[in-house]
């Protein structure tokens, strides 16, 4: 009976090619480039604040132009009701919307990044009239969207 010495170190070399690439690839980061990506991040931050409120104020004007030029043609709005609009169908909605709107304001708005997502959650509150009704409401609201997106 032949014996085959190389078939066993076959094993070993496939176990440590295995083990090497599970252990994560982690590099030690200066203090300059730490503070660079807090920077970034910073920035991604406030401009995510930035374009929440500029949303409010384009839905207070019932004007679309805005989600036309942040909104990716995969984009999916799902409203309270739980009717799903993609991009087209939501800027109609908001174009062709019946209230007036003589406030739509959003507060209270956290960003949360991590890695390429951002969640941005805020308070939108809205007054104005309906058909010759006043109205008011609030609700809160939340984003999700790829933080690469984001000028920064």
């Amino acid at each position: 009976m032949t014996e085959c010495h190389g078939m066993r170190k076959l094993p070993t070399v496939v176990l440590a090619i295995l083990a090497s690439s599970l252990v994560p690839c982690s590099r030690a980061q200066s203090a300059a480039e730490l503070r660079e990506l807090a920077k970034e991040k910073d920035a991604k931050q406030e401009d995510l604040v930035n374009l929440e409120k500029e949303t409010a104020r384009a839905m207070q004007l019932n004007n679309g132009s805005l989600f036309r030029r942040i909104c990716d043609d995969d984009f999916v709005a799902i409203l309270p009701s739980g009717q799903v609009l993609d991009k087209t169908r939501w800027i109609v909605t908001i174009e062709d919307s019946s209230p007036t709107y003589k406030s739509f304001l959003a507060t209270d708005i956290r960003v949360r990044i991590f890695e390429e997502m951002a969640v941005v959650t805020c308070l939108w509150s809205s007054h104005g009239t309906d058909n010759g009704h006043a109205f008011s409401g609030s609700s809160v609201l939340p984003m999700c969207t790829s933080s690469a997106n984001v000028a920064g």
